[in-house]
């Protein structure tokens, strides 16, 4: 199995916590190839998810934090992404898991992050894994 991670680099002190949490999982399960990309920002990551499937990882785990501010740009970042890696999903027939948080404050970024909402990285790991998994099983069902 192979699995890349991509990981935004704004709000870093969240998204590391979201990379680490995901590639102990990956490591926990015995995922032997992982790639891990760090992008500016979570607008970014489709660009990257698309470079990793172009090269035929089974899955891509995009880790952002996106923290509503003072004006709009949150709202185009937030659908921006979540646009692009569905697009991506559909087209390669690929897991593009969406572990990017999209909060209203930092306090609900860091509850996703081992905090009272569980551990986001870790869950997009397992998502990831799980669904590489089923879609084998499917490829073996004859027509």
């Amino acid at each position: 199995m192979k699995i890349a991670v991509v990981v935004g680099e704004f709000n870093r002190e969240v998204t590391e916590k979201l990379e680490a949490g995901a590639l102990e999982v990956l490591k926990l399960r015995k995922v032997k190839h992982v790639y891990v990309s760090l992008v500016p920002g979570a607008y970014e990551i489709p660009l990257i998810a698309k470079a990793y499937l172009d090269k035929g990882v089974d899955a891509v785990i995009a880790l952002g934090a996106v923290i509503r501010g003072e004006t709009t740009h949150y709202d185009y970042v937030c659908s921006s992404v979540e646009r692009g890696c569905s697009q991506l999903q559909l087209e390669y027939k690929k897991p593009v898991v969406f572990g990017v948080l999209t909060t209203e404050n930092e306090e609900q970024a860091f509850d996703r992050v081992g905090g009272k909402h569980g551990h986001k990285g870790m869950d997009a790991a397992d998502v990831a894994i799980r669904m590489v998994e089923e879609l084998k099983k499917i490829k073996k069902l004859k027509k």
